[in-house]
């Protein structure tokens, strides 16, 4: 019972853990229980969002096999998992790091030692002299050693050190989620932009036959003397418009070509066969499901990784305030060996050794206590960095859930125009088919449903684009770890 109680003291020691305790972050000020969006329109829901592959809302084959290739072998994404593997690896090293080292070594010796009398009994060693007259002697030694060392962990510094860096481990993981959601986002942005840009130059070049063909009708006009010089040149004015307009648009065209190629890990041309051919633009569903902001905040993977890095840089105070207090360690050595390589099998002559040792750095003139400051400041800077994330997520939600809304409103309005576009060229060619309408004013009306179109085209493409901007803002595009 008494050796029982003498070893109380010991075991309260090392149950002793410094620093704070981590107790989780204060999202309740930035979210308040059951709170919901206030952006929202017609056609968005709090139902929750799926996390993984929202780009197969769009119903885009395509879309589809390039955002898995590029998920398979970007090199951002491949960045941020080889910095899981290192995260992953730094735990296992700071768990290790509690645990006793032993080392093993063997030694073999030979030396001539000049002026030394080793004693001429010693079967290994031998005298001489050199060429000077001087005597000397030989020595064999062989010795066969093991060494074991344990620092006892009394205030808890090695268990803070694992806890962060297995609250780092969680924010590379984190990284990696974060990544995807970028990357799912940008390939989406980058193919809906190509769509648009093969739509608009299709119907430019439209245009630009139709502003061609008035030019050759006012200029069989000009010649018969019923149309001026004037009108003629202002026909060959839009058509210089028209077809420097084709221009931008085609080299747009060709830079998301290669900006969706090295996306996916290709170089820029490779998937031109796979893209070249003209396609539409694709729509998000009329149905979008968005959650709430408390979901938001536990499923974006940026947030979850600052949320982390506060966890880690609270256990490092822990660190930094155990270094201030004594630590006992203890060693063992256990050695065989003589001059004789005979010796080594001899263990009458084992020799052991156990150390246990008692040091504290009392007087370091305030270095320590300047470590353990610096780490309080990190773990505001951390808290703080995590307050913002939270600010920018709800606000990034929100703005895009703002433009979607607006963006929808547009197209709308884009469509009934390109209808009523589409309506006065139709009655044109009625009345040109009477005979009441003259060819170029067909072809005038033509051109301008080509232009409504375009618009058309346009604010489709922003609205698919507000779209992806909510995907990801909400969170969404990422995978479990690998």
């Amino acid at each position: 019972m008494r050796s029982l109680l003498s070893a109380l003291p010991l075991v309260a020691l090392a149950a002793c853990t410094a620093g704070p305790d981590y107790r989780g972050p204060e999202t309740a000020k930035a979210v308040s229980p059951g709170a919901q969006f206030v952006r929202t329109a017609e056609g968005v829901s709090a139902q929750a969002p799926a996390a993984a592959a929202w780009w197969t809302t769009l119903g885009d084959p395509v879309l589809d096999a390039l955002e898995t290739r590029a998920l398979a072998a970007n090199p951002g994404v491949a960045v941020a998992e080889a910095r899981v593997r290192q995260a992953r690896a730094s735990l296992r090293s700071e768990r290790a790091n509690a645990l006793p080292s032993a080392n093993a070594s063997a030694l073999y010796v030979h030396a001539t030692l000049p002026g030394v009398d080793l004693g001429s009994s010693n079967g290994d060693s031998s005298g001489g002299s050199d060429q000077s007259g001087n005597d000397s002697q030989s020595l064999n030694l062989y010795n066969l050693g093991f060494d074991a060392s344990w620092e006892a962990d009394l205030w808890g510094g090695k268990r803070r050190g694992v806890e962060a860096a297995r609250a780092q481990l969680d924010a590379a993981q984190a990284n990696v989620a974060d990544a995807q959601v970028s990357l799912t986002a940008e390939i989406a942005q980058a193919y809906v932009d190509l769509r648009d840009r093969q739509q608009r130059m299709a119907l430019a070049q439209d245009s630009a036959a139709r502003q061609r063909e008035m030019l050759r009708l006012t200029q069989q006009r000009q010649e018969r003397g019923t149309a001026s010089a004037l009108e003629l040149e202002q026909q060959r004015h839009q058509l210089e418009l028209a077809e420097a307009a084709i221009l931008p648009l085609n080299a747009e065209r060709q830079a998301y070509l290669n900006a969706l190629a090295t996306l996916a890990g290709e170089a820029p041309g490779a998937l031109d066969d796979m893209l070249g051919e003209t396609a539409a633009v694709p729509l998000p569903p009329s149905h979008v499901a968005v959650g709430d902001p408390a979901d938001l905040l536990k499923r974006r993977p940026d947030v979850r990784s600052a949320e982390r890095q506060y966890a880690a840089a609270t256990a490092k105070i822990g660190v930094a305030q155990a270094a201030r207090f004594p630590s006992i360690s203890f060693m063992g050595l256990i050695g065989i060996g003589g001059t004789r390589a005979g010796d080594l099998f001899d263990f009458d002559k084992l020799a052991t050794i156990a150390m246990p040792r008692l040091s504290w750095r009392f007087l370091d003139f305030g270095r320590n206590a300047a470590r353990v400051e610096q780490a309080e400041g990190k773990q505001d800077e951390a808290a703080a960095q995590y307050r913002q994330s939270i600010l920018d997520a709800l606000r990034d939600s929100e703005d895009a859930l703002a433009r979607f809304g607006a963006q929808r409103l547009n197209v709308a309005s884009a469509a009934r125009s390109r209808g009523s576009a589409d309506r006065s060229a139709a009655l044109m060619r009625q009345r040109f088919e009477a005979g009441t309408a003259t060819r170029i004013q067909l072809l005038d009306a033509e051109r301008q449903s080509i232009a409504a179109g375009q618009a058309l085209v346009q604010g489709t493409s922003a609205m698919t684009a507000g779209y992806i901007a909510l995907q990801k803002a909400l969170g969404l595009g990422w995978e479990g770890p690998r």
